[in-house]
């Protein structure tokens, strides 16, 4: 993934907005600031590489309220947020947490902290990025499979041999076997456990039949 990391900050104090943008910039990454959170909501990019550093007080949209709009625009984990608060509210921390932030940092924060939750929110937008390609490799791959061949698959996910397959199936097991090799090779893979392994890891395991 070659897109620059960008990490966002919104918050309505504008002389935290511009030390915080300072901090960042200053270990060579990229900032965008907002003042308030329906701006950055406006110009949101789910595609784009990064970590949002988000007040929870503010007029209009609340950062809470903007990290719900966000987790129900996208069914895959959203842009790793970065909570700020001027309040030690336990309970209101633990309940973006539980929603979805990586942290939650109260004012005011020392800039060694602020740096290294930024670089691990960083590090997890990244990962999670990298496997919603893989996921959406795999689903690709998969599309590819015929009817049959599904149905092969799913034998070969359960740990069932090729005569076990080919009595459920009533097909010769020299099809089986056709179909095994049909489906490897579609799926990229040279052999068994790396199969079941990118089928369950990667979100395809729910696009198959259930087994009569």
């Amino acid at each position: 993934m070659a897109m620059e990391p960008v990490v966002y900050v919104v918050d309505d104090d504008q002389a935290m907005v511009e030390s915080l943008s300072w901090i960042i910039e200053s270990v060579g990454l990229k900032a965008k600031t907002y003042t308030r959170a329906l701006d950055f909501l406006e110009t949101y990019n789910p595609e784009q590489h990064g970590c949002l550093l988000l007040d929870v007080r503010m007029p209009g949209m609340s950062g809470p309220e903007l990290q719900a709009k966000l987790n129900a625009l996208s069914h895959h984990p959203t842009m790793p947020i970065i909570f700020i608060s001027g309040h030690g509210d336990v309970p209101l921390a633990v309940r973006v947490m539980k929603a979805g932030a990586v942290d939650f940092l109260t004012k005011p924060f020392n800039d060694q902290v602020l740096l290294e939750s930024i670089n691990k929110a960083l590090r997890l937008d990244k990962l999670n990025r990298e496997k919603q390609q893989e996921s959406a490799q795999a689903e690709a791959k998969f599309a590819l499979l015929s009817p049959r061949e599904v149905q092969v698959l799913q034998g070969i996910v359960a740990g069932k041999q090729n005569k076990v397959i080919s009595a459920e199936l009533k097909i010769s097991l020299k099809t089986v076997e056709a179909h095994r090799a049909s489906v490897m090779k579609k799926m990229g893979v040279k052999s068994v456990p790396e199969l079941v392994k990118l089928v369950l890891t990667n979100g395809v395991a729910h696009e198959m039949p259930a087994e009569e």
